[in-house]
């Protein structure tokens, strides 16, 4: 019985051989790499020309990477119409980052909450419902990772 058992194990073996190799050579190159994304939260304006900064540099190291900008409270300041500190305006630091597709949400309920129209806003922005129900949307249903500058 062993006899017989040992060229069936062997045909057998033989046999799949040929299938594990070509799927293993099938799947060889196919993964496929997942794009970071990032979410940058502000929520103080005084960090925003160091949080820009931080989002240059990361862009610079890598131009693929998905970053959003998420402000609240103090922190959708540099986002507001003339908007600006002693090194000038935020808007065109703003700008040059959207165009290189950084998104900036301005949370609404802030803006409610001093009385401010969505008019105040800079049109690189956009207004979310809240900020921090954005971040913890984009960390718990769309696998952004949180940075906080």
């Amino acid at each position: 019985m062993t006899r017989s058992f040992t060229p069936m194990l062997a045909a057998l073996i033989l046999a799949t051989a040929p299938m594990t190799f070509i799927a293993a050579e099938a799947n060889a190159g196919t993964e496929i790499e997942a794009q970071e994304k990032v979410v940058y939260h502000v929520n103080d304006y005084t960090v925003a020309r160091a949080a820009m900064r931080n989002i240059e540099n990361h862009l610079n190291a890598d131009p693929t990477v998905k970053i959003v900008v998420v402000t609240h409270g103090k922190g959708i300041d540099f986002l507001l119409n003339d908007a600006q500190d002693e090194k000038g305006p935020y808007e065109p630091q703003v700008a040059g980052l959207k165009n290189r597709g950084v998104t900036f949400d301005v949370c609404a309920n802030t803006l409610k909450g001093r009385k401010l129209d969505n008019s105040a806003v800079i049109m690189e922005a956009q207004i979310v419902p809240s900020g921090v129900a954005e971040i913890g949307k984009l960390q718990a249903k769309e696998g952004y990772v949180y940075i906080k500058p």
